[in-house]
């Protein structure tokens, strides 16, 4: 079942942001736009170079009005072992949610049932708690996090602008359409 217009299910967790502890529920996605990116597990291979990556548009993402939450199936404790580990993972500084329990995983449908860990998912949720995009990729293959400031842009604009859509590979300020029986079959 798809979550796209869906609400972000009831969860509590502990996470691990700049040396400290701290509590995140579904609360923590409404009234600003939230980017959630489950990994796999900590000290491992490919998810070392995707949090990098995010952490390398986390200013722009931050300038977008966007949070960033990183969940694995570890516990807070391990988020920081491998912050203050990693050079790679010590740069964070977004907030790392622990899922021990699987609670988050299952709730965004990314559990690996079989294996306890959750599959490489990136879900954009908007203000009011709502997922707008999803996208789910198998274990060795890494994502780019620069591919999503044109999929928050796009659905940032069609939020602030009822009857638009973007279409593919719509950058910022390019042109847009307004869905009508006059655009049927004329694209």
């Amino acid at each position: 079942m798809s979550l796209i217009g869906t609400e972000v299910l009831p969860f509590k967790a502990q996470a691990f942001q700049k040396g400290k502890f701290l509590e995140v529920t579904e609360a923590n996605f409404k009234g600003q736009w939230s980017v959630v990116c489950f990994y796999p597990a900590d000290f491992t291979f490919v998810c070392p170079t995707e949090l990098e990556d995010l952490q390398n548009q986390y200013a722009t993402l931050k300038e977008l009005g966007v949070e960033v939450y990183s969940v694995s199936t570890d516990t807070h404790f391990t988020h920081k072992a491998w912050h203050g580990s990693s050079e790679a993972i010590g740069k964070v500084e977004y907030i790392m949610i622990g899922d021990p329990s699987h609670v988050i995983s299952r709730n965004f449908d990314v559990l690996i049932e079989a294996e306890g860990l959750a599959d490489r998912g990136t879900f954009i949720i908007d203000p009011d708690g709502v997922v707008q995009a999803v996208e789910i990729t198998a274990g060795g293959i890494g994502r780019d996090a620069s591919a999503l400031i044109n999929k928050i842009k796009a659905a940032q604009y069609v939020r602030n602008n009822p009857g638009e859509v973007c279409p593919a590979k719509w950058q910022e300020g390019g042109k847009t359409l307004k869905p009508s029986l006059d655009l049927v079959g004329k694209i």
